[in-house]
């Protein structure tokens, strides 16, 4: 049997046999929910809800109710827009790319990272929605024949674009996600004791019955939709650049946003995927499967896009002088010594300065300090968007029209609406589905588990006791 370099640590620590991966994964869901559960779903409903009543306000009322005006036409909804979209890029990169690299620690969360891509791009797809202020007419997005006679959408706006790769980018996600889902929710229907439960799986489960021709499919599958995935990844967040990049404003128009979009979203979509995986490793005890040798990955690839972010941070500052336009200068100039100086403080401190510090292998291996600069980077690439947008528009030519922006209590609310809302969705994903993928980690028991990888060969000859 092919054996592994000892070097490597194992993958999946304690002696584990495929049963035990079985209940380990499948216990959190058919126990009752701990009390903890209900607490932080209550919280996060009433955040949610609250998010949904300052929307329903906004929509009573009209968009007047932002901190916008006549300088600063786009500020924290579009910010919060691209922050969210941001976040839902782990999903697919650590389950497409990684899955055609054959880069087996992907695993442990795969399944978690997918489902926070959907949710994510669900709360992202909410701003542009209420962007239009008339929710009404948002089929005028999609370009079919309509009432009005030849009225077409505008297919060079880059909005338009931004409809198209959101909703390919949730639907093909979704499918991903979904397929991964269907032997264990199989294993689930054969495990179910109560009636109802038995016969929500096994809708779910659509008859799946784990024969070899299926396995094969399943596997074909995952694959081709992994290389329809792949490229997504670089395509989505791109398109959300062009918002800004094709535009003529100073410190927007740069060709750089295309590459650094996509490195700060894959930056700030694994720093989500560590927020929640060290809440669920702890919750749904875990420990075995998700652990420092994951985070490590994980971190090196924080390290790594933040380091990207930074380069094209200082590009930028370099391109602006470099150039001679003195109207892209004075944007950068502005941006760092102006009155959003804090801001841009922030950003450059939380995404250039602290993935640095995962250049030291205890740090980068410490749990504690790993769940803190997951957030810290998602608090960064906030700031970021809203750097970007609001310190360019809120000084331009004419000293005049200058100002500030202010967010209202309906800007913060929504957002912080938006959270609630996210969470609220994970919460019951975590519930009722398995948050790993138990027949994935079953295949790698084999090679990358702590009793096969450290044993003798002698060990691999026999077949397993259970």
């Amino acid at each position: 049997m092919h054996k592994e370099a000892a070097i490597r640590e194992p993958l999946i620590l304690g002696h584990k046999t495929y049963h035990q991966i079985t209940e380990d994964i499948c216990g959190p869901i058919e126990d009752k929910a701990p009390r903890m559960w209900y607490v932080l779903f209550s919280i996060a409903l009433i955040i949610g809800l609250y998010g949904v009543g300052c929307i329903m306000y906004l929509l009573g009322t009209g968009i007047g109710v932002w901190g916008m005006n006549k300088t600063i036409n786009w500020a924290w909804d579009i910010t919060n827009f691209v922050w969210w979209v941001g976040i839902g890029h782990a999903g697919t990169l650590i389950s497409a790319v990684l899955l055609l690299f054959r880069q087996r620690w992907r695993m442990a969360i795969n399944r978690a990272a997918e489902a926070m891509t959907i949710f994510a791009v669900f709360m992202a797809g909410i701003f542009p929605l209420i962007h239009m202020g008339r929710l009404w007419v948002g089929y005028f997005v999609m370009p079919i024949p309509n009432h009005f006679g030849s009225l077409w959408v505008n297919f060079n706006s880059p909005l338009l674009w931004d409809v198209f790769a959101i909703s390919t980018y949730l639907s093909v996600g979704f499918v991903f996600w979904y397929i991964g889902l269907i032997p264990d929710f199989a294993t689930l229907r054969d495990r179910a004791k109560k009636p109802v439960s038995k016969r929500m799986y096994s809708i779910l489960s659509f008859g799946w019955s784990g024969r070899a021709k299926q396995w094969n499919r399943f596997e074909l599958v995952s694959l081709v939709l992994a290389g329809l995935a792949t490229p997504l990844v670089f395509s989505v967040h791109s398109i959300v650049s062009f918002d800004f990049a094709t535009s003529v404003i100073p410190g927007w128009h740069t060709t750089i946003f295309p590459p650094y979009f996509v490195a700060g979203a894959v930056f700030s979509g694994f720093a989500m995927v560590q927020t929640i995986m060290l809440i669920l490793r702890k919750a749904m005890k875990l420990e075995a499967y998700l652990h420092t040798k994951h985070i490590e990955y994980m971190n090196i690839v924080i390290m790594v896009t933040g380091s990207i972010v930074g380069t094209a941070y200082i590009t930028e500052l370099f391109v602006s002088w470099y150039s001679g336009v003195e109207y892209e200068g004075y944007a950068f100039f502005n941006r760092a010594t102006g009155p959003y100086w804090w801001a841009y403080a922030a950003m450059m401190t939380c995404n250039v300065v602290s993935p640095q510090l995962m250049w030291f292998k205890k740090l980068r291996r410490s749990m504690l300090f790993t769940f803190i600069i997951s957030i810290v980077v998602n608090i960064g690439m906030w700031f970021e968007r809203f750097v970007i947008i609001v310190t360019s528009l809120h000084r331009d030519y004419l000293p005049s029209s200058w100002s500030m922006q202010y967010p209202t209590h309906i800007d913060i609310g929504v957002y912080i609406g938006t959270i609630g809302l996210f969470f609220t969705f994970y919460l019951l994903f975590a519930r009722f589905f398995p948050v790993m993928p138990i027949a994935e980690l079953k295949t790698i028991l084999k090679t990358s588990g702590e009793s096969y990888k450290n044993a003798p060969d002698t060990h691999h000859g026999h077949d397993e006791q259970h």
